[in-house]
C-alpha cells in the first residue's frame, strides 16, 4: 500500500429533508486494497457510494481521488478520474449484445480511442470475466449471475483505478458465489482497488482486507474484518442490544 490513499473522504454528511443518511463519515481506500463497506439495511451504504462517485451532492465534507478534490464534480467527471461502480440491479443496454454493452462502456472510459482499440479492450474484459461464449447474446437471455457479470465487466471496461461493487454477488448460488469471489480477487491482482458492499459474511471474510461499518449513517467500527464483526456495537447493530 502507498502512504496516501487513492480515495479518501473526510467528514462527509448527506441529508434528505430531516433525515441524515450519511453523518460525518471518514473513509480511506489504498492502492491494492479491498475494503468492505457493511452495515444493516438503511445504514447509509448506498448513499455514501452515490456521494463518493458523484451521483449525489454532499452537504459537507470532502472527497479526494488520488489527491484531487472531487466532491463538487458530476459523476462523469469522477469516472474520468478512474472511478467506476456497479449497481445492485444491473442496467445493461437492452438492445445491445453483451460485447456491444462492454464496447460502449470502454468508449465511455476513453472517447479518444480508435474503434479497433475499443473492440480489443472490450474483448479482453469479456474474456477476463469468462463471458466470451456469451459475447453475442442479448442481456435478456442471461441468467441473474450472467447479468451481474456483465454489469461488472462493463465497469472494468472503463479501466478504473477504483471500483465500487454494490452487492454484485448477492443472490448467487454457492458455485456462482465462489466464482465471483475468485473473479474479484483477480481484479485486485490487476491493480484495481475495490470497495465492496455486501451482506454475505462469507464474501466479507474471504475478500476484504479491512472493513468500515456503518449504522444510521455513522461509522461504528473500522479495521480487520473478523475484529469488526466481533465488535459489540456491530453485533448490536445487526442483532439488537440483547445479543451484544
Amino acid at each position: 500500500m502507498t502512504a496516501s490513499p487513492i480515495l479518501s473522504c473526510r467528514d462527509v454528511t448527506k441529508t434528505f429533508g430531516g433525515l441524515t443518511a450519511v453523518d460525518g463519515v471518514d473513509l480511506d481506500l489504498y492502492e491494492g486494497e479491498i475494503r468492505g463497506l457493511v452495515g444493516p439495511n438503511g445504514s447509509g451504504k448506498s448513499t455514501l457510494i452515490n456521494v463518493l462517485t458523484g451521483f449525489l451532492s454532499l452537504d459537507s465534507g470532502s472527497v479526494t481521488v488520488d489527491g484531487t478534490r472531487v466532491e463538487r464534480l458530476p459523476a462523469h467527471r469522477v469516472s474520468e478520474l478512474g472511478v467506476a461502480r456497479t449497481y445492485q440491479i444491473p442496467r445493461p443496454f437492452a438492445t445491445l449484445s453483451v460485447i456491444e454493452n462492454v464496447q460502449a462502456a470502454s468508449y465511455f472510459g476513453n472517447a479518444k480511442q480508435r474503434p479497433t482499440d475499443v473492440r480489443e479492450e472490450a474483448a479482453r474484459w469479456v474474456a477476463f470475466a469468462g463471458m466470451q461464449d456469451l459475447a453475442h447474446e442479448a442481456p435478456d437471455a442471461l441468467t441473474l449471475h450472467q447479468r451481474k457479470l456483465l454489469e461488472l465487466t462493463r465497469a472494468l471496461a472503463t479501466r478504473p483505478r477504483v471500483l465500487f461493487l454494490d452487492e454484485v454477488l448477492t443472490g448467487l448460488n454457492q458455485q456462482e458465489l465462489a466464482e465471483g469471489i475468485a473473479l474479484v480477487k483477480r481484479i485486485k491482482e490487476v491493480g484495481i482497488s475495490i470497495i465492496v458492499v455486501e451482506h454475505i459474511m462469507r464474501v466479507i471474510l474471504d475478500l476484504c482486507d479491512h472493513l468500515t461499518v456503518l449504522n444510521f449513517g455513522k461509522v461504528i467500527a473500522r479495521g480487520a474484518p473478523r475484529e469488526c464483526l466481533e465488535d459489540e456495537d456491530v453485533i448490536a447493530a445487526y442483532l439488537g442490544k440483547s445479543h451484544a
